[in-house]
């Protein structure tokens, strides 16, 4: 069974305590950073004057960066299978031949 840690992330100006499996720190404390350095590029880049609007902006960045990527490996996953049915005509024709 996997170490529970306690442990405090702090976003937008908010403290977050959490208990976690250790493996999970590093993921956790990356995905705060990374919503910080979001919500400071917001802030400099539009005049927000809630908070609440800027971590609604983040979260939709991040679920469109999560669905782009799906989207993207469906794409390549749909050319590699046209590429292996390709291989695999091609072989086939030569093994029947």
């Amino acid at each position: 069974m996997s170490e529970k840690l306690k442990i405090k992330l702090s976003i937008a100006n908010r403290v977050y305590p959490l208990t976690i499996d250790a493996s999970q720190e590093e993921g956790l404390r990356k995905a705060a950073k990374n919503i910080e350095e979001m919500i400071k590029q917001f802030e400099q880049s539009y005049s927000v004057r809630d908070k609440q609007d800027v971590l609604a902006m983040c979260a939709l960045q991040f679920a469109s960066q999560v669905e782009q990527k799906s989207i993207d490996k469906e794409s390549v996953s749909e050319h590699v299978e046209e590429k292996l049915n390709a291989l695999n005509s091609l072989l086939h024709s030569h093994l029947v031949s």
